[in-house]
């Protein structure tokens, strides 16, 4: 929990978002333990009283920075659930990607906070945001899907939320040894292809053909 709301001083400065983006790049690439708050400032090339103000603490700082990055993902959760349709399923995994396409190792470090003791601080941190941000529409949006008919007849809702996610997340979870072996490398063409390749995929093999060129169209 954050002691200290975000908030911006009076006048213009990018500190803050300055902070939050060195933050991800330090947390992504370094266990939490090691990364202190006068290593973001540094990098940030910003005042450490910095952190207090808008953040509170390196706690505070941390589950901002993990909210920020994943309130897109958030909004389009939201569309989903007003709209349930083939264009809002396929919208919210293009979002996933644009998302993460310039922090590609911030789903790594989603996965290694849910691997952390259950009674680990970030561990309780991350569960809480997960609450917040995906499970309102996490166990009703396939079955939502499925009574609208945007599900194919045949298609079970909780193995088709089960390939949902392992289309959008598991590209991010390779280890660079599997990619070298495929000759493969995660740039943002790469990326950019390997959505829609997805997209067209989920929407051909789980919807309805009905909304097919509806969910496939960018």
């Amino acid at each position: 929990m954050m002691s200290k709301k975000s908030g911006r001083p009076a006048g213009k400065s990018d500190a803050r978002e300055k902070l939050l983006h060195h933050a991800r790049t330090l947390f992504t690439a370094l266990p939490y333990s090691k990364v202190s708050t006068r290593m973001i400032a540094q990098r940030a090339d910003v005042n450490i009283a910095m952190i207090r103000y808008y953040f509170g603490n390196k706690e505070g700082l941390f589950e901002t920075m993990v909210r920020e990055t994943l309130e897109p993902m958030h909004e389009q959760m939201q569309v989903l659930i007003a709209k349930a349709d083939h264009q809002s399923l396929t919208d919210l995994m293009r979002t996933y990607y644009r998302v993460m396409l310039p922090n590609p190792n911030f789903p790594k470090l989603l996965i290694r906070l849910m691997m952390m003791e259950p009674t680990d601080t970030q561990r309780i941190l991350m569960e809480n945001i997960f609450l917040d941000i995906v499970k309102p529409a996490h166990d009703y949006i396939f079955k939502e899907l499925k009574e609208k008919g945007v599900l194919r007849e045949d298609v079970n809702p909780d193995m088709a939320r089960v390939s949902f996610m392992s289309l959008m997340v598991f590209p991010f979870l390779v280890p660079q040894s599997m990619l070298d072996l495929h000759g493969l490398s995660l740039d943002d063409d790469f990326l950019t292809e390997l959505v829609e390749h997805n997209i067209r995929l989920l929407s051909q093999s789980l919807l309805t053909s009905q909304g097919v060129n509806d969910a496939i169209e960018p």
